[in-house]
Protein backbone atom coordinates (compact mmCIF):
# COMPACT_ATOMS: atom_id res chain seq x y z
CA UNK A 1 0.00 0.00 0.00
CA UNK A 2 3.38 2.35 0.86
CA UNK A 3 4.34 1.46 -2.65
CA UNK A 4 1.08 2.73 -4.58
CA UNK A 5 1.00 5.93 -2.50
CA UNK A 6 4.91 6.77 -3.11
CA UNK A 7 4.38 6.24 -6.74
CA UNK A 8 0.81 8.33 -6.70
CA UNK A 9 3.14 11.08 -4.88
CA UNK A 10 5.79 10.91 -7.40
CA UNK A 11 3.37 11.20 -10.48
CA UNK A 12 1.65 14.22 -9.00
CA UNK A 13 5.00 15.87 -7.91
CA UNK A 14 6.32 15.26 -11.61
CA UNK A 15 3.45 16.70 -13.09
CA UNK A 16 3.28 19.61 -10.75
CA UNK A 17 7.16 20.07 -12.10
CA UNK A 18 6.26 19.71 -15.61
CA UNK A 19 3.00 21.99 -15.33
CA UNK A 20 4.72 25.07 -13.14
CA UNK A 21 8.20 24.79 -15.47
CA UNK A 22 6.06 24.88 -18.65
CA UNK A 23 3.22 27.85 -17.43
CA UNK A 24 6.88 29.82 -16.02
CA UNK A 25 9.56 29.53 -18.78
CA UNK A 26 10.72 32.89 -18.76
CA UNK A 27 14.32 33.95 -16.86
CA UNK A 28 14.47 35.83 -14.22
CA UNK A 29 17.42 36.96 -11.80
CA UNK A 30 17.62 36.52 -8.54
CA UNK A 31 20.25 38.54 -6.36
CA UNK A 32 21.32 37.29 -3.18
CA UNK A 33 23.76 39.94 -2.18
CA UNK A 34 26.87 37.98 -3.41
CA UNK A 35 25.88 36.27 -6.11
CA UNK A 36 23.37 36.36 -8.67
CA UNK A 37 20.95 33.12 -10.46
CA UNK A 38 19.70 33.68 -13.70
CA UNK A 39 17.06 31.04 -13.55
CA UNK A 40 13.67 30.09 -15.39
CA UNK A 41 11.25 31.09 -12.96
CA UNK A 42 9.13 27.94 -12.58
CA UNK A 43 12.82 26.26 -11.34
CA UNK A 44 12.95 29.20 -9.15
CA UNK A 45 9.10 28.61 -7.65
CA UNK A 46 9.62 24.70 -7.43
CA UNK A 47 12.88 25.32 -5.50
CA UNK A 48 11.27 27.90 -2.92
CA UNK A 49 8.69 25.15 -2.53
CA UNK A 50 10.86 22.08 -1.80
CA UNK A 51 12.85 24.41 0.49
CA UNK A 52 9.61 25.88 2.22
CA UNK A 53 8.63 21.85 2.80
CA UNK A 54 11.81 20.55 3.74
CA UNK A 55 11.90 23.54 6.50
CA UNK A 56 8.36 23.14 7.90
CA UNK A 57 9.45 19.15 8.21
CA UNK A 58 12.69 20.26 10.19
CA UNK A 59 11.04 22.67 12.23
CA UNK A 60 8.04 19.88 13.05
CA UNK A 61 10.07 17.27 14.46
CA UNK A 62 12.54 19.46 16.51
CA UNK A 63 9.61 21.73 17.50
CA UNK A 64 6.97 19.11 18.10
CA UNK A 65 7.95 15.44 17.72
CA UNK A 66 11.32 15.46 19.47
CA UNK A 67 9.92 17.15 22.81
CA UNK A 68 6.73 15.02 22.43
CA UNK A 69 9.29 11.82 22.50
CA UNK A 70 11.35 13.25 25.21
CA UNK A 71 8.38 13.36 26.92
CA UNK A 72 7.36 10.19 26.62
CA UNK A 73 10.81 8.52 27.29
CA UNK A 74 11.31 10.55 30.87
CA UNK A 75 7.92 9.59 31.95
CA UNK A 76 8.39 5.94 31.54
CA UNK A 77 12.00 6.02 33.23
CA UNK A 78 10.13 8.08 36.01
CA UNK A 79 7.25 5.08 36.71
CA UNK A 80 9.94 2.07 35.99
CA UNK A 81 8.10 0.69 33.21
CA UNK A 82 9.09 1.43 29.88
CA UNK A 83 7.19 3.57 27.38
CA UNK A 84 3.80 2.34 25.90
CA UNK A 85 4.79 1.11 22.48
CA UNK A 86 1.78 1.30 21.06
CA UNK A 87 2.76 5.14 21.13
CA UNK A 88 5.86 4.82 19.51
CA UNK A 89 5.81 4.87 15.75
CA UNK A 90 6.85 1.97 13.55
CA UNK A 91 10.09 3.73 12.48
CA UNK A 92 11.27 4.53 16.33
Amino acid sequence: MKKIGFGVMAIFAVLLGLTIGTLNPNSVTLDLLWFQLDWPLGLLLLFALVIGLLLGLLFGEAFRVLPLKLRLRRQGGQTGTPPDQSLVGPDD
